[in-house]
């Protein structure tokens, strides 16, 4: 339930000057003096636990700034990925903010709040269609959380967006009283071809969150922030295999899984429960079986 103190927490959010808050952060996070690369990590492990054991490099202070550090690579082990070739897997480290059914493209986000697919896919009819009745996960990344982004599902990149807009906390206190909080944060929407149908992720934009990266665009950094940046990869062959990573935030945020209505979402993929990169989040049934079936005679 909301409380007074949520809407409260929420308040300053609306008059803060988001852009200029996170370039602040840009800058800071790549410091590699050692004074103050140390006193900023010195500040956020105090703030933060973090588990260093699984990271590949355990000592924080090794690493060259800020941000490497909040982008560090785990241990090969750490991440064992579910079996089975119909599963998909949670693309990160984090906590699910709601997971279910799309209704008559309309996404929920909290208690008496929900908004458009077709908002927060930019606008862009063509890649809301195939969602307007599917499935969607959206998971939380907390600052303690490992930051890079991995596929579900091995995929055929189809389509890149970056829509431009506000940078709110995506903290579950403005998730729950900020309206159509993720349709206005600026945000980068990566659709992609996969056994299981068109898939979207929408990696969600936050307040401090410097950044967001993608191993084949790098830092995603448009030259104006007015309009939406549409690109299409019809002649440019970008595949990537289940479980690899496909990006990363600069600091803690959210992505949004758009799945179609082919999919079971898994038991444990619930609101409030933490996920690992990796572990089983849904289940699909595969292009081809779907046609099948729905060609089969009465």
């Amino acid at each position: 339930m909301n409380t007074l103190f949520d809407y409260l927490k929420a308040l300053p959010f609306y008059i803060l000057p988001h852009h200029a808050l996170s370039w602040i952060i840009f800058h800071l996070a790549r410091i590699e003096w050692s004074p103050v690369k140390t006193r900023l990590l010195k500040i956020y492990l105090g703030l933060h636990t973090v588990n260093m054991s699984e990271a590949e490099e355990t000592n924080p202070y090794a690493y060259k700034n800020l941000n490497a550090f909040f982008t560090r690579a785990l241990q090969s082990h750490a991440r064992p990925l579910a079996q089975g070739s119909t599963t998909m897997l949670s693309p990160v480290d984090g906590t699910v903010s709601q997971a279910q059914a799309i209704r008559q493209g309309r996404i929920f986000q909290a208690k008496k709040r929900d908004y458009s697919l077709l908002e927060l896919v930019g606008g862009i009819e063509a890649l809301a269609k195939p969602f307007e009745n599917g499935h969607f996960a959206t998971l939380y990344l907390s600052p303690r959380d490992y930051h890079r982004i991995h596929m579900p599902i091995a995929g055929k990149l189809t389509d890149m967006v970056y829509v431009p807009g506000r940078l709110f906390s995506v903290a579950p206190h403005t998730v729950n009283t900020i309206p159509r909080l993720f349709a206005r944060n600026e945000r980068l929407v990566c659709a992609f071809d996969t056994e299981a149908g068109p898939m979207i992720m929408v990696l969600v934009g936050a307040v401090n969150v410097s950044a967001i990266d993608t191993v084949w665009a790098g830092s995603v950094t448009p030259p104006s922030k007015n309009k939406v940046i549409h690109t299409r990869y019809e002649s440019v062959d970008i595949k990537l295999e289940k479980g690899a990573e496909m990006g990363r935030f600069n600091l803690g945020s959210t992505v949004i899984l758009l799945m179609g209505d082919n999919i079971t979402l898994d038991e444990l993929i619930r609101d409030g429960n933490s996920v690992r990169m990796g572990q089983a989040l849904a289940n699909f049934v595969p292009e081809t079986e779907k046609t099948m079936v729905l060609n089969e005679p009465f």
